[in-house]
């Protein structure tokens, strides 16, 4: 089944995920959907220092949105900032030295925060392919660490203070890589069998789009969403998928392509006219799993898989 899923999913990628698949698409956006005054609206955004994550921040700066940017390299996120600053010519734009492996640093920095500023929107870009099973400091495998605790933690500790606000969101970058992923509850860390750092990522993305819609149900106030930014040529891609990026060079995406629906679901009226908790593509829901494909999960399994991030999460949190 899995060769099936991969198969299926790497001929849909040819025709969907690509430069040419996203101009197809674009010729059905609204321009206007994007001419927003983001004046007052504070905007998070990890990840934020290169690739998809910098070209959102750069979108919703030149709109006047303050932007927080949660990064783990200071000289990198700083070298962004100045960048992103004299781009847009707006001046609210601050830098957060953050780990997202380390689930206590996500806590304590998303609780120092609430405390003095305010966030309306929450965009969970930071990710990472580590293609050998690493440990970070705090025993957890990197990849799991990172994409699915970090996001989950911050998004957490973030709630209260998102419900506090009007209009606020959460938009996750997740992958379509996804679509080649049956949930699997019993292996969260990735301790049996070969390591794939590339099926570990999509199983992680995966993660990411059940969380989606559970927060949906639970958090109505909120209106939550996730994003597939196409195959778009990044930093992230050309160091993790080299031999990837080496064939598909000509046919990827820029990083402002692959950004574009996560900068929608943030800041245009129209994206919260559609169901908090769906998946997008090309400012569009779509389906989160393909024909055929055997890759629903059980609501039993998704429920364990929160029950495990809260019992993680519990563990660290200071």
């Amino acid at each position: 089944m899995s060769f099936y899923r991969n198969a299926v999913w790497f001929v849909k990628g040819l025709q969907e995920y690509t430069k040419s698949g996203y101009e197809a698409a674009a010729k059905h956006f609204v321009a206007a959907d994007l001419d927003v005054n983001l004046s007052g609206r504070s905007f998070m955004i990890t990840g934020a220092n290169s690739g998809i994550g910098k070209a959102t921040a750069q979108e919703i700066a030149s709109r006047g949105g303050t932007i927080h940017m949660v990064c783990r390299n200071e000289g990198r996120a700083e070298a962004a900032k100045e960048e992103i600053v004299e781009r847009s010519k707006n001046q609210n734009v601050h830098v957060h030295i953050v780990d997202m492996s380390s689930a206590r640093e996500v806590w304590e920095f998303a609780q120092k925060f609430s405390q003095s500023n305010t966030v309306h929107v929450l965009i969970n870009n930071a990710g990472c392919m580590v293609n050998q099973r690493e440990l970070t400091e705090e025993g957890l495998e990197k990849n799991f660490a990172t994409n699915t605790l970090g996001t989950y933690i911050l998004t957490t500790a973030l709630i209260p203070a998102l419900k506090k606000v009007e209009d606020p969101r959460v938009v996750t970058v997740s992958s379509g890589g996804m679509l080649t992923q049956k949930l699997n509850v019993d292996d969260l860390q990735f301790e049996k069998g070969t390591f794939d750092g590339t099926m570990v990522y999509a199983q992680n993305k995966r993660q990411q789009v059940i969380l989606t819609d559970r927060w949906a149900s639970q958090h109505k106030e909120i209106h939550f969403s996730c994003m597939h930014p196409g195959w778009a040529d990044t930093p992230a891609v050309q160091t993790s998928m080299p031999s990837f990026h080496a064939k598909m060079q000509n046919k990827l995406r820029t990083e402002a392509m692959g950004g574009d629906t996560a900068v929608w679901l943030s800041v245009s009226a129209a994206a919260i006219k559609q169901p908090s908790g769906l998946f997008f593509q090309d400012r569009k829901a779509v389906a989160t799993h393909l024909p055929l494909a055997s890759s629903r999960s059980s609501p039993q399994d998704e429920e364990k898989l929160q029950a495990a991030l809260d019992e993680f999460a519990l563990k660290f949190k200071p």
